[in-house]
Order: structure tokens, then C-alpha cells, then sequence
């Protein structure tokens, strides 16, 4: 360590890289949910329909999942600090094509290139963090990391919808010039280069099969509910393909002497078990976010800036507990933090459960922080122990699966919210339905005849709405209690993990000196 003179200005410039990469990396977090409250404007200006508007959001996650994993690639074989700076301009350059786009084609395409060079500042970032920082400093550094990567999805809605409210839709993507050309200018100035491998090539068959498997899974995942999943022909053709392709990446991983995935990163009990967890708080954070968005709005009738505000307490639970969790790593059983974070997601679903639209923004204050202090029990923990067993030169090629688990779990999970959601709506509305006769002894209430007459057309209509909502409530609670069972059902894995390394070690060249 640098000691004096070259300590201090260490430190500094420690600092500033840090600011700079926590810049990039909400730029990025930030861009997974800002566009979902813009979209009905957006639907006007290009002309397309709800189907097609929805690609904004599927080709964004798509292109950011399928190239997560070379990140990894990149940064060994052009630099980190070369890789981080061509993608903060990529991103940035994307966003204001996205900006100015003038039709559906445009702007989806623009998407999938912003997905693409975005997909490279989490891993990069997350990688440079551990390097810095000693192994006693990481858990607060993942903290911050952390609260800067799950509390942009939170704070989305709530700047999209102010944006778009008082500018226009084309600023959601236009807020991203400032924030990426700061985060660009402190990296050029304060981050030194990392040492580049040549001779690192990437493996083309297995990136190439294991894309195609992610992107023909996700448009299976979120056209099936339309298309009726599998008696679709175009769902059962990309079925085959997503299986096929991940078939052929398997056999390949394990057959070839240099693959594209190194099997062995899963040798090491604590990063595969830690890529299923990441997967779990994937699907039940950013999918609750999915319900939670419409639950307010369409059930409740919040306004969405209002609806946003309400969920502000659940960004507040996560900063609060993950800069708490990350003074207690190294003295408390990870395995216990970790725990404690199930368990408190796990209460926070259940008490979702028994919502209606009469709950009270108290209770969905008070709900939506638990929920996040789960999330800061789970997240610096969980990334501190994943890569504590890790030798340091396998941890760029770690990080991309790491997130890249996060990322599929994300899009897993909301397709499949999703699609519980509307598949138990009708289920539920054909239950309830069936029991509302006209002979039904409610209707002997006066006051129930003069509004939900069911021998009046105005009667029956406000009936069905009736039955819709109260349908809709319990698909809602469905939902709710599925992501309950999967935080209690990951618990028992605990017992799997075991402690850090003190073998692992951290490089501190990146910082300029």
C-alpha cells in the first residue's frame, strides 16, 4: 500500500474512480424500469399497439442478458478501463437515438443497442470494486454497489414519471447524457488500465448458443400468453430452438478445452450456489416491482408519480440495512444475514397477501420497507460470499455470470408474474362469476338491485366489474404467495455455503497513481 503523499492521493483517486463507476452503474440500473411509465406516450408517438410497445422494454432485457457474460472477455482482452469507456459511451449514444426515434422499429433496435453496451458496466464495475478494495473494505463497497444497482429500479418510475408528466417521454432517455458524461470524464481522469491478455480469445459457439437460448427463451416467455403457449406453432418453434441451443452450449462447455463459460467457476460450492440465489432475489425483487406498478395505478387509481412515491420506503429499507450489513460482514455468520433477508422478504410477501385496495399507504410504506431491508440483508452478503472463495483472475469472467443469473432471473420471473397474473384473472373471474345467479339470495338487498341489477344492461356491466376486480385481488395475492414459498424454499441452501478465503487478495493497480 502507498504510504504518505502517494497514500493520500491513492485514496482520492480510490474515491473518484468509485463515484464515477457508481454514476455508470445507476445510469444503467435506472434504465430498467424509467421507460415502463412512459410507454403509453410512447405507443401514441410511434403508432404501435399494447403487444408491440412492449418490445421496449423485452429488447432491452433480452441484449443486456446475452451480453453480460463476454464482459468478461472484454475487459481481459482490450482493459477495463478501455471497455468501461466505450460502453458508457455506447449506452449514452443509444439513449439519445432512443430519444429521438420516430417509429417502433427505431426505437426497438435503438434499445437493443443500448441493452448491449449497458450490459457491460454492472459486471465491470462490480469487478473493479472488489479489486480496489481489501477484503475488509468489500462489504461496504458492495453496499454501496448494491444500493446503487437495486434502488435504481425503484426510483424508475418516480423520475420517468416526473419527466414524462412535465417534458416528454424523450427525456427518460435524454437523462442519461449528464450522468455518462461525468461518469466518463472521472474514469479518463482517475482510473489507470488494467493489464490486457492478447491472446484471450473468445469462444464463438458457445456465446453464440447460449444467446440464442436466452433470446428464444425470453420471446417464448413473452408471447406465449398470447399465442396460447404451445399450441402456437411459433412458440413450439422457439422452444426447440432456446433447448436446442442450450443443449449444444452445455455439450460444448463441458467437451471443449477453452469454452466460452468456464465449467470449473462451479466447482467452487460458494459461487454456484450463490448464482442460484442471485437468480431468486432476480425473480422476486424486480417481479413484485412489475405487480406492485400496476396494482397501485389500476386497482387503487394512484396517480403513477404517486404510486411511485409510496414505493420509495422499499429503496429506503435497502440503502438503510445494505450500508448496516455491510459493517456486520466478517463478524456475523453470512449464512445468518443471509437468512435474516429471506425471512424478511418472505414476511413482506405474506403480508401481501391479505392486500386489497383499501390497504393504506402506511401499510404499503411500511411493507414496501421491510421488503427492502430483505433485499439489503440478502444483497452484500450474498455478493461478498459469492466470490470470497474465488481466485482474482477468474472474478471478471464470475461477475458477467453473476449478473447475468440476476438478469435472467429478472425477466424469468416477470414474464412469469405476468403471466400467472392474467391466466388465475380469468380462472378467478370464471369462478366467482359462476356463482353470481339471478338467484343468488344477495339480490334480495334492495340496494344491491338498484346498482348490480342483473337484469339490467348498466347492472350487469357494473356486476362484471365488480367480479373483475375482486378477481384480479386474488391473482394479485397468487403472485404474492408464490414469491413467498420461493424465499422460504431457498433457505435450507444456507447450509451449503461456507466461509471466505483469506487467500483472496485484491488488486489495487487499477487506481491511478
Amino acid at each position: 500500500m502507498p504510504t504518505g503523499n502517494a497514500a493520500t492521493q491513492h485514496t482520492a483517486n480510490r474515491a473518484a474512480i468509485t463515484a464515477c463507476i457508481i454514476l455508470s452503474v445507476i445510469m444503467q440500473a435506472l434504465d430498467t424500469t424509467i421507460a415502463n411509465v412512459a410507454l403509453p406516450y410512447m405507443q401514441g408517438s410511434v403508432s404501435a399497439s399494447a403487444d408491440q410497445i412492449n418490445w421496449v422494454l423485452t429488447s432491452y432485457i433480452v441484449a443486456a442478458a446475452i451480453m453480460t457474460p463476454p464482459s468478461g472477455f472484454f475487459a481481459n482482452r482490450f482493459g477495463r478501463k478501455r471497455v468501461l469507456m466505450v460502453a458508457i459511451t455506447g449506452f449514452v449514444v443509444a439513449s439519445v437515438l432512443c430519444g429521438i426515434a420516430q417509429s417502433l422499429f427505431q426505437i426497438v433496435a435503438f434499445r437493443l443497442l443500448q441493452g448491449m453496451f449497458g450490459a457491460a458496466l454492472v459486471p465491470i464495475a462490480q469487478s473493479i470494486l472488489l479489486d480496489i478494495y481489501t477484503p475488509e473494505e468489500r462489504g461496504s463497497a458492495m453496499a454501496l454497489f448494491g444500493v446503487s444497482v437495486m434502488v435504481g429500479p425503484v426510483l424508475g418510475p418516480v423520475i420517468g414519471g416526473w419527466l414524462t408528466d412535465h417534458m416528454s417521454w424523450r427525456w427518460v432517455f435524454y437523462i442519461n447524457v449528464p450522468i455518462g458524461a461525468l461518469a466518463f470524464l472521472g474514469i479518463s481522469l482517475y482510473m489507470k488500465e488494467t493489464k490486457i491478455a492478447a491472446e484471450t480469445k473468445l469462444d464463438w459457439l458457445g456465446f453464440g448458443s447460449l444467446s440464442v437460448a436466452i433470446a428464444a427463451m425470453q420471446v417464448c416467455l413473452d408471447r406465449g400468453s398470447q399465442l396460447d403457449w404451445f399450441s402456437s406453432f411459433e412458440i413450439l418453434i422457439e422452444a426447440v430452438v432456446a433447448a436446442s441451443a442450450f443443449y449444444i452450449f452445455l455439450v460444448h462447455t463441458f467437451t471443449a478445452k477453452r469454452s466460452f463459460v468456464n465449467p470449473r467457476l462451479f466447482l467452487d460450492r460458494n459461487f454456484a450456489v450463490g448464482m442460484f440465489f442471485i437468480f431468486i432475489v432476480g425473480v422476486t425483487y424486480l417481479a413484485s416491482m412489475a405487480l406492485m406498478t400496476p396494482y397501485l395505478q389500476t386497482l387503487m387509481g394512484y396517480p403513477v408519480v404517486t404510486a411511485g412515491l409510496v414505493m420509495g420506503p422499499r429503496g429506503l429499507g435497502t440503502m438503510v440495512c445494505m450500508f448496516m450489513v455491510g459493517r456486520l460482514i466478517g463478524k456475523v455468520d453470512t449464512r445468518f444475514l443471509l437468512m435474516t433477508g429471506l425471512l424478511l422478504t418472505a414476511w413482506a410477501m405474506y403480508d401481501m397477501t391479505g392486500w386489497t385496495p383499501d390497504v393504506s399507504q402506511w401499510t404499503i410504506a411500511v411493507t414496501g420497507f421491510v421488503q427492502g431491508a430483505g433485499l439489503g440483508f440478502l444483497f452484500v452478503p450474498l455478493t461478498t460470499v459469492t466470490f470470497a472463495t474465488l481466485a482474482p483472475e477468474s472474478r471478471a469472467d464470475a461477475t458477467g455470470l453473476y449478473n447475468l443469473s440476476r438478469n435472467v432471473g429478472s425477466s424469468v420471473g416477470i414474464s412469469v408474474v405476468s403471466y400467472l397474473l392474467v391466466r388465475n384473472n380469468q380462472i378467478n373471474h370464471a369462478t366467482i362469476g359462476s356463482h353470481v345467479t339471478a338467484v343468488n339470495r344477495a339480490f334480495n338487498d334492495g340496494a344491491v338491485m338498484k346498482v348490480l341489477s342483473p337484469w339490467t344492461a348498466s347492472g350487469r356491466a357494473a356486476l362484471d366489474l365488480v367480479i373483475q376486480k375482486q378477481a384480479a385481488i386474488i391473482s394479485y395475492m397468487n403472485d404474492f404467495k408464490l414469491m413467498m414459498i420461493l424465499s422460504l424454499a431457498a433457505i435450507p441452501l444456507l447450509l451449503l455455503l461456507r466461509g471466505a478465503s483469506p487467500a483472496t487478495g485484491s488488486d489495487h493497480a487499477v487506481v491511478m497513481e
